[in-house]
């Protein structure tokens, strides 16, 4: 799969003038590759997920940007992409506990992309899974290894998305590693229950990225671990509320 930048730079090579050999050496590829993105028919061109990919259709918007910036942040936290099949697979783990959680997810997806989704049921969790040749077009930080031990950086198309939709982003981290618990104290003999967010992940890049939503609105946090980021004052409660809410 290669990236969508590529293939727009070799269709516009040859409609400038260029025959396929030159735009075939020119972007390091296969002569055979470049030929069918050169010669594809238009209708051809946009079958499939690539319909859906606005990565792959500049001239389109990303179809849903609130699902959108939903499903990379339950894609940072529980999701993983494979792309050593013949055709990606987006895989996000949701725990049996929250079947609320799996519907969201299941719809997010669609939104952006898929048009079907399989939910392939494990111990203790469910795996909401689709296939579909363009999720690496939209999820640009996938990778071999395991996300922390991995730089996961925005690419600059995504966050535009993302600043329009912080809480929509927070929300996705939330519910993948994150919770709203009620955080029980004693002062002075006497008890006090109140809510409180925590946001758990080893990647100190994603932790970076939930601190960046979280300041977009304006919500109050602090580490209380070095892998760990609590949410406790009543008004930043109250906003997180208002975006994230608990898990269903």
């Amino acid at each position: 799969m290669h990236p969508p930048e590529i293939r727009a730079r070799a269709r516009e090579l040859y409609l400038s003038g260029a025959n396929v050999a030159d735009v075939a050496r020119s972007v390091g590829l296969s002569y055979r590759t470049v030929w069918d993105w050169c010669h594809a028919r238009p209708e051809r061109a946009v079958q499939g997920t690539a319909r859906r990919c606005f990565r792959c259709r500049p001239d389109h918007n990303p179809t849903d940007q609130r699902a959108y910036a939903y499903l990379l942040g339950l894609y940072l936290g529980d999701g993983h992409l494979v792309t050593t099949a013949r055709v990606p697979v987006l895989r996000v783990s949701c725990s049996n506990n929250w079947p609320g959680l799996i519907e969201a997810c299941d719809v997010a997806m669609r939104a952006v992309l898929a048009s079907r989704v399989q939910r392939v049921p494990h111990q203790g969790c469910v795996s909401v899974q689709s296939y579909g040749k363009h999720w690496p077009c939209l999820l640009p930080q996938h990778g071999p290894g395991k996300k922390h031990e991995r730089p996961i950086v925005l690419a600059d198309w995504q966050q535009p998305i993302l600043i329009a939709h912080p809480g929509e982003f927070a929300r996705g981290l939330f519910h993948s590693d994150g919770c709203r618990i009620s955080n029980r104290v004693t002062v002075r003999g006497k008890h006090y229950v109140y809510p409180r967010y925590l946001f758990t992940n080893e990647s100190a890049d994603i932790m970076g990225l939930c601190q960046w939503a979280l300041d977009l609105l304006g919500v109050a946090w602090r580490m209380n671990r070095r892998n760990s980021l609590s949410v406790a004052r009543r008004d930043a409660v109250a906003t997180l509320d208002r975006h994230v809410g608990p898990k269903s």
